[in-house]
């Protein structure tokens, strides 16, 4: 779980910076720290879970029509 960040020749901090946002962005690190940051109980989990499907379900019948 690791990120490494090689730094190419010409590559400014800037470029190295935002190549490791980048990385983290796509881990998903910065939402997991979130999620762990505060307890959830199971069945608020679960909620946000249904609620989460529902929403695709729906989107998803919205566009296919």
């Amino acid at each position: 779980m690791s990120i490494i960040v090689r730094a190419n020749p010409g590559d400014s901090t800037d470029a190295v910076i935002r190549k490791f946002q980048k990385k983290v962005v796509a881990e998903g690190l910065v939402q997991e720290i979130r999620d762990r940051s505060v307890y959830k109980k199971p069945s608020q989990k679960r909620q946000e879970y249904l609620a989460e499907r529902r929403r695709k379900i729906m989107r998803a019948r919205r566009y296919s029509s």
